[in-house]
């Protein structure tokens, strides 16, 4: 992996893992769609994360 395209913010783990656990089931078209929805340019988005911190 070299680029952070897309991520999600969860309350709990528990929820981020049922999250992560439902994505990886899903068509690769369809986790396409879903990081083009919010990061259509495919920008790296680490640094956005990192700085929140």
């Amino acid at each position: 992996m070299t680029r952070l395209v897309w991520y999600e913010l969860h309350e709990t783990m528990e929820s981020a893992i049922l999250r992560e656990k439902r994505l990886k089931k899903w068509k690769r078209e369809w986790k396409i769609e879903l990081i083009e929805q919010t990061n259509p340019d495919w920008r790296d988005l680490w640094q956005d994360i990192a700085s929140t911190g």
